[in-house]
């Protein structure tokens, strides 16, 4: 058997002006609501702003370049890094640092296994591990040598490293690897 039809006729309880739905309007949820929007966009301006200056790696404030006060080893690296991406730390060397055709580099441990040491060019001549780091040497005929090794992070946090060329004073410094 069929339902009967409604014999009232459906009522809107929204009210109308002028023949057409009045919406509310709570004017101090808007005023919060922008205010929130606008602290939004401020802190999506920010973020821009701070990865094109490079504090989240390949920019700007993440290159840093540390020296000998002799300026025997100069070292240029990124501060900040990204993990699992490549970069490039780089070692100029002076006219001290050259004795009978030979230039020794120690490198901290930290910077073979936490900072993931790649690849080192030129190639080392001999290469000396030791307790807390190696010892390279390579070959040089004059000054300014350069060598390059490649980096690849796998994990963030901050790496402390110690460079230094044997008899000279140390360089100290510290990588912070962002995810």
């Amino acid at each position: 058997m069929p339902a009967p039809p409604f014999l009232t006729p459906v009522e809107d309880s929204v009210p109308k002006v002028n023949n057409e739905i009045a919406i509310g309007e709570n004017l101090d949820f808007q005023r919060k609501w922008w205010r929130l929007e606008r602290a939004v966009w401020s802190l999506f301006l920010l973020i821009l702003i701070c990865d094109l200056l490079g504090l989240f790696g390949r920019g700007w404030l993440s290159k840093a370049t540390r020296a000998t006060p002799d300026n025997t080893l100069k070292l240029d690296y990124e501060r900040i890094e990204r993990a699992d991406t490549p970069s490039i730390m780089t070692f100029h060397f002076g006219p001290n640092a050259i004795h009978n055709g030979r230039i020794q580099l120690y490198v901290s441990e930290s910077i073979t296994r936490p900072l993931g040491a790649q690849r080192i060019a030129p190639e080392p001549l001999i290469s000396a591990v030791g307790d807390a780091g190696n010892t390279y040497t390579f070959a040089a005929t004059n000054a300014p040598a350069t060598v390059q090794i490649e980096l690849e992070p796998s994990f963030p946090g901050a790496h402390d490293f110690t460079v230094q060329v044997p008899n000279e004073p140390p360089i100290n410094a510290k990588v912070f690897v962002v995810p």
